[in-house]
Formats: C-alpha cells, structure tokens, sequence
C-alpha cells in the first residue's frame, strides 16, 4: 500500500512539472525575435532603443522603440502573422504613461 501511495505522489509530481510550466506561459509566438526585428526595421528605418515581447489584449506582440529622424517610433508587430499592428510616434508623454502602466500591471513582490 505504501508503495502505491508514494507511486502516486511521484506521478503527481512529474505531472506538475511537466504541465505547470505550459499553463503559465502567457505569450506564444511563431516568429522569433530576429524575424519580427526585420520587419520593424523595414517599417522604419533607425535605432531599436528597446524590444520585448509581450501579450497585449490576448495576443502575443513584438514591441520595438526604434529611434527615427522624425521621433521615436513605437513598432508593434503580430508575433504569429507579421503583421505590422501599430507604428506611432511616441511624444515623452506617451512613454510615460506607458511607463507607468507597466509598473501598475506588475505584480507586487511575495513578502518572505
């Protein structure tokens, strides 16, 4: 009996481990980071300051802060289709406020 019981604990286990980390993903991407900076790059030419990828609305996106000659672009790309989802030019204000939404949607740190 000790032996099926400690069997089933292992399974369980191993289960865990190995269904835990699929279901805590939350961005699920087809191209890579490279491929998706080839298409920013194409969409505005200039210097990446910054590139995550992130899940934005349920959907997995590529972002860039690409600087330009006429201002800071934010590139935002479907990280399954290509697609080009957004391309605006960021004022300091913009970044702030996106600044301080990212800060917000973290969660706070667990007390030990």
């Amino acid at each position: 009996m000790k032996t099926k019981n400690a069997l089933s604990v292992v399974a369980a286990v191993v289960l865990s481990a190995v269904l835990l980390p699929a279901s805590t993903t939350k961005t699920h991407a087809k191209l890579t980071m490279a491929q998706a900076k080839q298409i920013a790059q194409k969409t505005v030419p200039g210097t990446f300051k910054s590139s995550e990828l992130e899940n934005e609305k349920g959907k997995s996106i590529y972002s860039f802060d690409i600087q330009a000659k006429d201002g800071l672009h934010e590139v935002n790309i479907d990280a399954n289709s290509g697609e080009v989802l957004e391309n605006k030019i960021e004022t300091p204000t913009d970044e702030a406020k996106e600044k301080a939404a990212d800060q917000a949607a973290k969660p706070a740190p667990k007390p030990y």
